[in-house]
């Protein structure tokens, strides 16, 4: 019996030339295919004619699907997973999968290629030594403000992925915690026939945006610019008296937020300077 195998294989997010030969080869070969969405893979396996049986393993069902996919790799049958596009579990249902099927001692082999993320940060020419990948942000707005605010001095390249239906609420939000000047690339539909990047500080992408309503159509990668790191060490000598008192009682964005308002110093210098007290 062969050994079983649980291959991650990734398809294209837009353009099916990007589907690689040893993709189409696995998804053949396997006795199953694991799809987030059946009806949705059943188009693209009818254009590279695939007819291996497919399942459908989704947010609501991932841990129920579980016993019977171990059942089958047990059996030394070698099952396929696959998302919508792209690669799978980047925002999309499959690790609890993933993590049973490897600590029931097998093998779990990953068939590269399509990933948005990737894709966009390759476009962008923004900073990639160092980037973050936030997902998708929440859909209701104070829940959304919350997260942006917890990444305002954050200095590595911040990765999202939206919708069209809130591209535009989420700049906003974002114009209104990192300000007007922060550049932001705009990846959307990429691969696709309306393919667009665009990049330009978040005041004047929103003014383009809003002047285009087909830029707001589509799936979009957004990509913000990390915060510039700043120089605490020109700080005003009396704003870190009143930041090291208030870092004794509060946590560190909290006193942060409270010291900038006492003092008129800018937030962002603020928290990094708590950050460089609390890793001393």
């Amino acid at each position: 019996m062969s050994e079983a195998v649980l291959y991650i294989v990734a398809t294209p997010i837009g353009n099916l030339a990007d589907m690689t030969p040893r993709a189409v080869e696995v998804l053949q070969s396997v006795s199953l295919i694991a799809a987030e969405d059946t009806r949705h893979s059943g188009r693209l396996m009818a254009h590279f004619n695939i007819k291996t049986p497919m399942i459908s393993v989704h947010d609501h069902n991932e841990r129920q699907r579980i016993e019977r996919i171990l059942q089958q790799l047990g059996l030394g049958e070698s099952i396929a997973l696959i998302s919508d596009a792209g690669t799978p579990l980047i925002s999309d249902p499959g690790f609890v999968l993933v993590r049973a099927v490897r600590e029931a001692g097998f093998r779990v082999v990953p068939v590269p290629g399509c990933s948005a993320l990737v894709a966009a940060l390759s476009v962008a020419g923004l900073p990639s030594d160092r980037f973050v990948f936030e997902g998708f942000l929440a859909a209701r707005a104070g829940a959304r403000r919350q997260h942006l605010e917890a990444l305002v001095a954050e200095p590595r390249t911040l990765v999202f992925y939206e919708s069209p239906h809130r591209i535009l609420a989420s700049l906003e939000d974002m114009q209104a915690c990192f300000g007007p000047e922060r550049f932001v690339v705009v990846a959307r539909e990429l691969t696709k026939t309306f393919e667009t990047v665009q990049g330009a500080p978040l005041g004047e992408l929103l003014e383009w945006m809003h002047a285009d309503s087909n830029q707001q159509k589509g799936e979009f990668v957004v990509l913000v610019q990390g915060a510039p790191a700043p120089d605490t060490d020109t700080l005003d000598p009396e704003a870190l008296r009143v930041l090291d008192l208030l870092l004794e009682e509060l946590p560190v964005k909290q006193a942060a937020a409270l010291a900038s308002k006492i003092t008129g110093v800018k937030k962002n210098a603020l928290y990094q300077a708590a950050l460089d007290r609390r890793d001393a």
